[in-house]
């Protein structure tokens, strides 16, 4: 498998993601929404840091059961159901200094929403991987 990452000479320079990835592979990983749910299935409690952390772990989890690892992600897109500019960096900081961190090199988008699916819910994770 083939994984380029660019930042083209003429677009803004990034926090860190890359504007352009390009894949050669022979197999996509496609993750549903990774909410910040416990295993019993509720939303942990403790806020915004509280439930970033749990997506984290539940992303993990989810690569590990494909075979796949935070390297070998090609997309992400982060949604926050919150307009504040700084609770959307809050969230692509501490996603920044977890052990998903290399997934945040590829391409990747950072949104505030409105609202999430769940009650109480206030970030999500949408992932692709791509591996050999």
């Amino acid at each position: 498998m083939i994984i380029e990452r660019d930042n083209p000479a003429g677009l803004h320079s990034t926090p860190g993601y890359h504007h352009v990835t390009t894949v050669e592979s022979r197999r996509l990983v496609f993750l549903a929404g990774q909410c910040p749910l416990a295993a019993d299935g509720q939303v942990v409690p403790g806020g915004l840091g509280a439930q970033t952390d749990q997506i984290v772990a539940n992303t993990l989890t989810a690569l590990r059961s494909a075979g796949a690892a935070p390297e070998q992600v090609v997309r992400t897109v982060i949604y926050v159901a919150s307009s504040v500019g700084e609770e959307l960096a809050e969230v692509w900081a501490r996603l920044n200094d977890s052990a998903l961190a290399p997934a945040f090199s590829t391409a990747s988008t950072l949104l505030g929403v409105a609202a999430l699916g769940f009650p109480e819910q206030l970030v999500e994770l949408d992932v692709t991987a791509a591996l050999d």
